[in-house]
Order: structure tokens, then C-alpha cells, then sequence
């Protein structure tokens, strides 16, 4: 029998006979967002219903107009109706956020995260759509801890949610039994150690009688901590999104009135007119004229920055210098110079930008039947990004209720695993750790229009771009698209970087490369180290600057030609990794195909070789800070390609490049 449905429009402010009226008063303007997750049939909407009840957040009369409708079909009143009937009006009503509940206690403002299950809980709190500060994870009695329990676990150990109240319920069940409480209470906790997690408290409840939700229960005597609500009112919120370095997403662009405007939503941190704003992956900056607004548009999402093109005429503008809008405003902006700025684009300050890549690491939990699979490709969205990307390895995988873990080559990853991976997309990135800026460190994998898992990301190298530039120099933007030059070439620019040491065959298999690719009709040239420095990059020498100033260089050449539609092929030592790492974000900057090949070679092979004699020549002296010898060659720790040149020739070498490379440069369909 279905659960009956009631009609919830319309707060009310009366008081619960349970909980005082000033639970319902709280001056704090924010609330303290708290996601409920549990095992079914554990008593979630239970508590959640009971918590509203308690706290008086619920219309008069409710409570007796769903126990008629109980009567009625002849079905026992529940308290998990109340928030299935909520939930019922939220469906029905499209300017409510259907995934957060507000109640209030004496202390503060909070709001509900509901997440039924794994997918709802990924889509969710990965997807942005709520960052919780806390979570209220729910056991049952009477069944312990389950599979689910350990996996809810896991999601919030992975998702950096500290603030963690386990409440043990249905205690009714056990006879409010403390010897089952505290073996529930033990396992439990063991279990949350092995993930890094403490919870604040467990506390014994029964949410169906009202026992240590709202009030100290008297039929558990032997427990005299707080109850739900006490233990809530005590947590601290997580690092506000204010305080965190500035996120604004581009959702879309406008043109009225003559002007640019462009509509996004602030993610994190402040935005003032004045900002000067680098927008992320095109590298480009302006300064902030004036800020917009829409009064009667809520820009959080797709289909609310499209329904914004019909009412901008309704908007407020600003430009005075004090005007301030923060974390979670969604805004129009118009800047002082007119630079090209789309869809996806990320806009910070200048001094915390994020990353730019087309390769990263995630931890990414998988909730589909059908596996992971690596070379698939698969749609990945991040805020307002949506790119291509293939898994192109799986370095770990766990087990998500045993924690058990296994680091054997896998090509697949089943349902209810993580893995530790390796993702490549085909077009550039913006993103952040996790750890820094949680909302641009969480993505899904989407596959064929559906959610099949979630992920967060770790180990981005954050660069500095403070750099000065003129205030004087503008970029011009281009006629003609690079989209429009890989369909007549029928290939994509791109950046293939060849790093190694010096007699490791870097240009033997540049040159061989790029025949193999012009034989094919692609547009192709190879830039060598050497030549470059007969020209470019003469003034140079060899010192730890120097090569950083003559890869850089080298890569904005490289950028220019993919850009151009050519398959740049570059043949360096490079040997610091912040080098290459900057040169992958100079590429992406210009959306080229950035790829990173390793031509591996042990020192003694390339010193064996030694075709121009440098090493006979460093060992001796003639030479000072040559790579390898007396100076350090930092190996690739990720890159796309592997070609080891004492194992393999040149030929086997290229056909393992175009093997992984050919795909990556055809145009999409």
C-alpha cells in the first residue's frame, strides 16, 4: 500500500509540544546543511520526519490530517510520511530546491540533505548540488551494521565530511538494550578508524517513540550524553565556501544592449567589481565593469541560465567598487576588455587559480551494474564542464563495505568498487583538489545520458601564474574556429611533448613519428630541441632558468602551431616536471591535445650511445650541467605514453605512440 500523500505548502511557526518555540527563531542567516544517509528500512525518513515534527517545522495541523489519510486506507501513522509528503510537494514545485529540508532548533538554521541510496547520495553531493557541513548516519537496531552502512561510510570519508553523528535507532526494537548499542556502537567505530573517521557521538534512539531525538530518554537511564538535537547544535560547520579561493563557473554568455554579460554562478569564495578575474583554460584576463543581476531568475543551472535570455531586461546592475557578491550568488558580469570567455570556463583571482590539465588521479566510486572500462570513452561533467575522457588506468581498487584492497592491473571496475585512477579527456579541464576546493574537485562519469559514478580528485600541481603582463597587449581573437581547421584537416591539433635524456632517441623517433603522420595526410612539424636554440631560444644557456625560460618558449610556439591545426611534435630533455606541467597548461590554453611521451633509456645506454659525444664531454669536464651527470633528469610520474628505446627500436617505438595516439587526433563525428 502506498504511503498517503498530504499537502505541505506554507511554514508554520506553532510551537511542538516537544521542543520550545525559539527553536523556530534562530538569528544565524546560514544553516548548517546535514545529509541523512542509512541503510534501508533503518529508520531514516522516520528520524527526518520525527526531527520536523519536534522542532515545530511543519504546518498546523499536519500531523492530523496525514493520520485521517492513514485512517482512512486503513494503514498505522508514521512519522516517514511526513517527509514523503514534503518531498511529494517538492516535486510539484519547481522553485523548491528538492534536495535540501529546512528546520530550525534554539541554536541555528539547518537544512536536510535526504540521499535514498548510493546514486542519489553521488549525484547529489558530487554533482554540487549540496556540500553537506555534517552527516546523521542511521543503524538499525535491531539489523546492526550492513553492507550499505559501511559503504555510506566510505562516501562520506571520500566526500572529506568530518562532522559525523551516528545515531543506533529503532532501540525500541532491542528492549533499549545497552549491550546491543554498545556492540553496534564498537564495530562500528572500528570500522570508521580504518577510514580516518571519528564520529562526534552514537547515540541510542528510537525516532518512532521520540527517545533521544528531541528529548533525553528515560527508558535508556544508562546513556547521558546528548541527544540528536543537542549533539547537532554542538558541531561546528565545515570551512565556508566564502573563505575559499574564488570560483565563478560560466554557465553562459548574452549579448544586450551592445554588451557582453556573462552568467554564472559564484562556487566559492568573493567577487567585487574592480577584480581583476583570469579565466580558466584560455589563460586570459579582464577586469570586472560591472556585476548583473536577475531578481526574478535563479541562474543554478542549465535551464536556469537558458530561461535567463528571455527576462534580462529585469536585471540590476552595479558599479561601484564595494559591491560584494559571495559563494552561492548566480550573477551576470560584464568586463572591462572584451575577451572571449564560454560554457565551462572558470573565472579566479589571479593569485589562487586552479588547475588546467587533461590528465588527472581521482578516487571514483562506481554504482552501475555495467563495469568500468578503461579506453571507453564516457562523458565526464564538472560544474559546468562537460568533456570526453577515457579511464586510461585503474591503480587500486577497494571494495567499499570491506575496505578490502587489491593493486593488481585491472581493465575493469565493477559496481560498488573504487578505484584509484587515471583520467584522460579529450579537450582541457579546470579543476582542483578535492582537498582545497571541494566543488571544482568532485565529477561523474555519465554514460549514455545516466549517472554510473562519481569521483574526487587529488594530486593536482598548482602553478603560478602572477606573472605581470602588460596592460596594453590584447588578444585578438580568431575568424576562423579550430573546430572548423580539424574538419578540413580531418584531425585535431595537438602537442606531442618527447621527453628523456639526451641519447635516448628523442628526435630519431620525432622524425620517424612525424613521417609515419604525414604519410597519413595529417598536418605535421617537428621542433627540436637543438634547432630551437639555433634561433629562438640562442640567448639561452643551460642553467635551471634557462631551460625553464626555453621550454616556455618552446611551448608557446608549440600552442600557436596546434592551434593552427598542425601535430606539433617536440623533442626535449625537459627535466623538471613543473616545466612540462606548465607546458601541458600553455597547450591546453589553446586547446590543443596535449600528450606527454616518455622516451625511457637507462643513463648507461644513452651514455653508450652518446652520439654527439656530450657525456664523454661532461664526464670530463668540457661540459658543466648536463642532464643526467651533474645535473638532475626528473622522470615523467604520469605520462600518456611509454616507450622504453633500449627494448624496443624505433620502429616498435612509433607504433606504440600511434597506437594510443591516432584516436585522440581524429576529429569527433
Amino acid at each position: 500500500m502506498t504511503r498517503p500523500k498530504g499537502n505541505l505548502k506554507g511554514r508554520s511557526t506553532s510551537e511542538s509540544e516537544s521542543y520550545p518555540v525559539s527553536a523556530i527563531r534562530s538569528p544565524i542567516s546560514t544553516p548548517l546543511r546535514v545529509v541523512f544517509v542509512g541503510h534501508v528500512d533503518h529508520g531514516k525518513s522516520t528520524l527526518i520526519g520525527r526531527i520536523l515534527h519536534d522542532t515545530g517545522s511543519l504546518p498546523e495541523g499536519k500531523i492530523e490530517e496525514i493520520k485521517k489519510a492513514c485512517a482512512a486506507e486503513g494503514m498505522e501513522f508514521e512519522f516517514a510520511f511526513l517527509l514523503d509528503a514534503l518531498l511529494e510537494e517538492q516535486k510539484q514545485n519547481v522553485t523548491i530546491d528538492t534536495t535540501e529540508i529546512p528546520f530550525r532548533t534554539a541554536r541555528r538554521r539547518y537544512a536536510i540533505i535526504d540521499a535514498p541510496g548510493h546514486k542519489e547520495f553521488l549525484k547529489n553531493m558530487i554533482t554540487g548540488a549540496s556540500r553537506a557541513d555534517a552527516a546523521i548516519l542511521v543503524i538499525g537496531a535491531d539489523e546492526g551494521v550492513r553492507e550499505q552502512s559501511r559503504r555510506h561510510g566510505y562516501l562520506l570519508s571520500m566526500l572529506g565530511i568530518r562532522n559525523l553523528i551516528v545515531v543506533v535507532n529503532k532501540m525500541d526494537l532491542v528492549g533499549y538494550s545497552e549491550k546491543r548499542f554498545r556492540e553496534i556502537e564498537q564495530d562500528y567505530r572500528k570500522f570508521l578508524q580504518q577510514l580516518g573517521l571519528n564520529a562526534h557521538t552514537f547515540i541510542p534512539a528510537s525516532a518512532s517513540e521520540g527517545e533521544n531525538v528531541a528529548r533525553s530518554s528515560m527508558k535508556m537511564k544508562w546513556y547521558c550524553a546528548a541527544n540528536v538535537l543537542e549533539a547537532l547544535d554542538l558541531l561546528e560547520p565545515q570551512k565556508s565556501d566564502v573563505d575559499l579561493p574564488l570560483r565563478f563557473c560560466v554557465q553562459d554568455v548574452y549579448r544586450f544592449d551592445g554588451r557582453r554579460i556573462i552568467a554564472g554562478r559564484i562556487e566559492t569564495g568573493t567577487l567585487r567589481v574592480g577584480d581583476e578575474l583570469i579565466f580558466s583554460p584560455a589563460n586570459k584576463s579582464s577586469v570586472v565593469a560591472t556585476i548583473e543581476r536577475w531578481p526574478q531568475v535563479i541562474l543554478s543551472g542549465v535551464e536556469g541560465s537558458r530561461r535567463a535570455s528571455s527576462t534580462v531586461t529585469q536585471r540590476d546592475s552595479s558599479t561601484s567598487p564595494g559591491m560584494t557578491v559571495v559563494a552561492g550568488d548566480s550573477i551576470g558580469i560584464t568586463l572591462a576588455e572584451q575577451i572571449f570567455v564560454e560554457r565551462g570556463y572558470v573565472a579566479s583571482h589571479q593569485n589562487e587559480t586552479p588547475v588546467e590539465t587533461n590528465r588527472f588521479h581521482a578516487d571514483l566510486f562506481w554504482i552501475v551494474r555495467e563495469p568500468l572500462r578503461i579506453g571507453h570513452f564516457y562523458d565526464l561533467r564538472l560544474a559546468t564542464q562537460e568533456v570526453k575522457c577515457q579511464i586510461v588506468s585503474i591503480e587500486q581498487v577497494m571494495d567499499s563495505s570491506t575496505l578490502e584492497k587489491t593493486s593488481d592491473a585491472r581493465e575493469q571496475l565493477q559496481r560498488n568498487e573504487i578505484g584509484r585512477l587515471a583520467i584522460q579527456t579529450r579537450g582541457p579541464l579546470v579543476i582542483d583538489n578535492y582537498d582545497r576546493v571541494p566543488n571544482l574537485g568532485r565529477f561523474v562519469i555519465v554514460d549514455d545520458g545516466k549517472i554510473c559514478g562519481g569521483g574526487t580528485i587529488f594530486g593536482g600541481v598548482y602553478t603560478d601564474r602572477t606573472v605581470a603582463k602588460s596592460k596594453n597587449i590584447f588578444w585578438t581573437e580568431e575568424k576562423i574556429t579550430a573546430r572548423e581547421r580539424a574538419l578540413r584537416t580531418g584531425h585535431r591539433g595537438a602537442v606531442i611533448w618527447l621527453t628523456g635524456l639526451s641519447g635516448a632517441g628523442k628526435s630519431t623517433i620525432a622524425q620517424s613519428l612525424e613521417r609515419d603522420l604525414f604519410h597519413r595526410g595529417m598536418h605535421t612539424y617537428v621542433l627540436d630541441g637543438d634547432n630551437i636554440r639555433h634561433g629562438l631560444t640562442s640567448n639561452l644557456g643551460f642553467s635551471p632558468d634557462d631551460r625553464m625560460e626555453n621550454i616556455r618558449r618552446v611551448s608557446e610556439v608549440a600552442k600557436l602551431m596546434a592551434d593552427a591545426g598542425t601535430v606539433v611534435i617536440t623533442a626535449f630533455i625537459s627535466p623538471y616536471r613543473m616545466d612540462r606541467r606548465r607546458a601541458r597548461e600553455i597547450a591546453l590554453e589553446g586547446n590543443a591535445e596535449f600528450i606527454e611521451v616518455f622516451v625511457d633509456a637507462p643513463l648507461e645506454v644513452c651514455e653508450a650511445r652518446d652520439p654527439k659525444n656530450l657525456y664523454k664531454k661532461a664526464r670530463a669536464g668540457e661540459i658543466r650541467e648536463f642532464t643526467g651527470i651533474d645535473a638532475p633528469y626528473e622522470a615523467p610520474d604520469d605520462p600518456e605514453i611509454v616507450v622504453h628505446t633500449d627494448q624496443q627500436t624505433v620502429d616498435e617505438s612509433v607504433a606504440t605512440i600511434l597506437e594510443q595516439l591516432l584516436s585522440r587526433l581524429r576529429t569527433e563525428e
